[in-house]
């Protein structure tokens, strides 16, 4: 059994993200000693580093939950799965093609900047047009 520290150094977060996690109902409250110290089990570690590396990977805690959920099941199909994962892509691909457009404008101001003052800047002037 380990303590909250000893979880933490294993799994690679931080105390109060365990904390955080037992309170939302990702982890579950562990069983404590007379001296109402946490004990956590090796089924924990194993949770825990299922919701750290869905972290890692952009999902939001309601997904985890219910790939939780569905991990609990382990004869279900996985069809949800599947469906949780492909709308994460889904929005992957939302926001990189966003970050392109982003970058690529701000590639634009910096091309366009002939030096000069900042009356000519032409990242100041495109900042400070009016988009429709």
């Amino acid at each position: 059994m380990l303590s909250i520290g000893a979880l933490a150094k294993e799994a690679g977060v931080k105390v109060p993200t365990i904390r955080y996690y037992e309170q939302i109902g990702l982890l579950e409250a562990p069983p404590r000693t007379e001296g109402q110290q946490r004990r956590y089990g090796a089924e924990t570690v194993r949770r825990l580093n299922f919701i750290r590396h869905s972290r890692e990977l952009g999902f939001e805690i309601d997904d985890i939950r219910e790939l939780l959920s569905l991990s609990a099941q382990p004869s279900g199909p996985c069809e949800d799965a599947d469906k949780i994962a492909a709308r994460h892509l889904d929005a992957v691909d939302l926001r990189i093609r966003q970050l392109t457009l982003l970058r690529n404008e701000l590639k634009r101001m910096l091309d366009e900047c002939r030096g000069g003052s900042v009356a000519e800047c032409r990242v100041i002037d495109s900042l400070s047009a009016r988009l429709d």
